[in-house]
This record gives C-alpha cells, structure tokens and sequence, in this order.
C-alpha cells in the first residue's frame, strides 16, 4: 500500500504525501459540504435529510482516518471503506450533488484495496455514481456517462503512475543504501589493507635497522668475549715460576687482548647509539638517521666502513642524482639487510657495495664471496647468502621494498660461489631528464 494514503504503511510520511493526503480530507469534506450547502440554498424539501445525510457521511470518514484499528488491520480498513460508501449511496438517493464525492472514493479505494479489489471497487462506484445521476435527472445524456468514467479513468491511471513512480523510488532509496553500506565496506577494507601495510612496514624496518644492529651488537660483543677468552688460555697455558703453574690471583687480560675487547666494545656502543636514534625516529616518523645529514653515498660509504666481519668496500658509479626520500630508504634498508646477513651468515672475505646512476634508473648491486646457496631451494632467504634461519624477512622485505617503487629485485648465487643482489629502481620523470 502507498503512502499517501494508507496510514498502515510504515515509511513515514514525506511532506508532499502529507500535503496530497489532507488534500484528499478537504476535497471530500469541501466536497460535502457543497451538497449540503446547495441544499440549503435551494430551499428544497429534503435539504434537512441532505444535510444530515452529508454529515453522516462526514462523521463516518472522519472515525475511519481517526481510528487506530483502521490504521493497522486491513480488514478493518475495508470494513470503514465499506461503510464510508453505504453512507456515501444513502446521501446520493436524496441528493445529485453526491455525484461528485466519487472522485474522492475512487482514491481511497485504490489506495485501501489491492489492485484486484480495488479496481472492481472503482467500477461499482462509478455505475452507482451514474445511476444516481440518471435517477436524478431523469434523462439519459452522454455527461451521465462520461463524468463518472472519466473520473475514475483518471483515478486508476493516477494511482498507477504514483504506485510506479513510488515503487522506482524505493528501489533507488534501496540502491543507495547498499552503496552506502559498500562505501562503509569498502572504507573499512581500505583501513584494514592500510593496518596491514603499515605492519609490513614497520617490521621490514625493524628487521632491516633495530634486529640488524642488535645482531651486530652481538656479534661484536661475542668477539670481544673471545679476545678475553683467547688470552686468558694464553696465560693459563703458559710456565710460570714455582710448583704452581696458575696465574695469580687478580691476574687480568694481556694489553694486546684487552685494546681488541675495547674496540669491539666500543663499535658495539656506537651500533648501540645508532639503533637508539632508529628507534627515536620510529616515533617521530622521520627519514633515517644517516640519510638527516648527508647524502646516500655518504650513508652507503659510512655503512660499509663499520661493518663487522668481512672487509666490505664501497663504489659509486656515474653521476649521482638527488632521489626521492622513498628511494633513498629503501636502497640504504636494502643495504643494510644484505650486508647484515653477509655478515651473519655468508661466511665472506670480501664484500663490495655498488650505487649506479644511469640516465633512467639507479641501481644497487651487493656482491660477496661468501658460501653461497640455491635461489631456487631458498622460500625464505634472510640476505645475500644462506636462506634465513630465524625465519626473519630477508630476501622478501627486499623485493617487496623494490617492487613497492615500480623497480626490480635480482638475485644471483650458487653453493661455494658467493652471492650478487642487484636492485634497479626507475627515476621519477623529473630526475630521469
């Protein structure tokens, strides 16, 4: 049932179908108290039976749009419809002004009734419309006819075209609905997918500065522990005078041993210090320490002079171009993971760093002459050199660090024969004129 009419309808009414609605009471009231007021300006003999009969009609209707029952029972409201049109045909016996009120039922009864009934109920109104005229008249004319058709013509034809024209709305009012519920869906999938970017983010980050330096840390540490060992064997093993070949009491590390143990100790603070200013920068969100003052060759150059373990050795080639910070990062933290893991797990002598710039594209190459291993049997690979032990981010954080900037991640190794990883990154239009 439609709105603008049938009280049982749960969408609240719009403001239009209010103002149709209590256009539709006035009519049928105006249209009343015409036909009592032309009654009483006759000064016919009935007037007093078309007035009564008029407020009946009134009274009757007025119960109907009042009545709560007829707002929620269907029955209820054919029964109210049903008795509005007895009354209606007793007003129309005693006066031909009632003619007219069949404008009015033709609504209600297509809007109270369903199609099948309602229709029916429209025709049955018009034919006793147009007895009442003719009872009245006396004659049979073609406005007998025509009047009471037409009417409820433009009726049907009326609540169809409003019933198709609501009935498109609700479906358009339903379409935004579930794109304003997708829109939610949608926004709620992007945060998600963003929650889970930043988290790959952050943990290729932490892998590639604060696990790096806490493992060379390591690394130096346990060097200097075996300085301190070595040396303290030394003097266990060596003759000393008397019976007792022990050392004495408070006995301590050799010279040579103890400058070795103070320089991994202090290369190890300065690892220290270094991932105490990542760490700082993950909460201010800034670019990396090394690249704040100084260019990436510098940071690449400073990178390779203090790495443990193998003599590792910095190049550039070409002209250097300024690059996007993006692009800095990612090349300084693919740096960083390969030579760490060279250094952990390659078992090299020698390493070497290369930057590139060409007219299109900068590349980084890591080369060392470590172990090696199979590309195709490594699923997870932590640097340039052994597949990752400790289950870390390795070869994946930097593919997925070149491959988040259009470039290319390779990788190149055989058992026995070291490891080569190269990255190539295309310059932004500017930077590639």
């Amino acid at each position: 049932m439609l709105s603008l009419l049938d009280p049982r309808h749960s969408r609240p009414l719009t403001p239009v179908s209010r103002v149709l609605r209590l256009c539709l009471h006035a009519l049928l009231l105006g249209l009343l108290a015409l036909a009592a007021a032309r009654a009483l300006a006759d000064s016919s003999p009935g007037a007093g039976r078309v007035v009564a009969t008029a407020a009946l009609v009134a009274l009757v209707y007025a119960a109907g749009v009042r009545a709560p029952a007829v707002h929620r029972s269907p029955r209820a409201g054919a029964l109210w419809l049903a008795a509005v049109g007895a009354a209606w045909v007793a007003l129309l016996v005693v006066s031909p002004d009632g003619v007219w009120i069949a404008f009015p039922l033709y609504f209600l009864e297509l809007h109270l009734l369903p199609l099948r009934w309602g229709v029916p109920a429209v025709v049955l109104t018009a034919c006793a419309a147009i007895g009442g005229f003719l009872g009245h008249s006396g004659a049979v004319t073609p406005g007998a006819f025509l009047g009471p058709l037409l009417g409820a013509a433009v009726a049907v034809a009326t609540v169809l075209g409003y019933q198709a024209l609501y009935r498109e709305s609700e479906r358009r009012r339903e379409l935004i609905e579930e794109l304003i519920t997708t829109r939610a869906e949608l926004a709620a999938a992007e945060r998600g997918a963003g929650i889970l970017a930043e988290r790959e983010r952050l943990a290729r980050e932490i892998h590639d500065t604060l696990a790096q330096g806490l493992s060379s840390i390591q690394l130096l540490l346990r060097a200097a522990e075996r300085a301190l060992a070595e040396d303290r064997t030394a003097s266990a093993a060596a003759p000393g005078p008397g019976p007792a070949a022990d050392p004495a009491p408070g006995t301590g590390p050799g010279p040579g041993a103890a400058a070795a143990a103070l320089a991994h100790i202090a290369r190890a603070r300065e690892a220290a210090q270094e991932n105490l200013a990542e760490a700082r920068r993950f909460v201010r969100a800034l670019t990396p320490p090394d690249l704040e003052h100084g260019s990436l060759a510098a940071a690449l150059e400073r990178l390779c002079a203090g790495a443990p373990g193998p003599r590792v050795r910095f190049s550039l080639s070409g002209t250097p171009a300024e690059l996007p910070t993006p692009y800095e990062v990612a090349l300084l933290r693919i740096a960083q993971s390969a030579l760490a893991n060279v250094v952990r797990h390659a078992r090299a002598d020698r390493a070497e760093i290369t930057l590139t710039f060409m007219d299109a594209s900068v590349t980084l190459d890591i080369v060392d002459d470590g172990r090696g291993f199979d590309p195709r049997r490594a699923h997870t690979v932590a640097a340039a050199g052994t597949p990752a032990a400790d289950g870390g981010f390795g070869l994946p954080a930097m593919r997925s660090r070149a491959e988040s900037l259009g470039g290319t991640f390779t990788v190149e190794s055989a058992p026995g024969q070291g490891t080569a990883v190269a990255v190539t990154l295309p310059l932004p239009v500017e930077e590639a004129r």
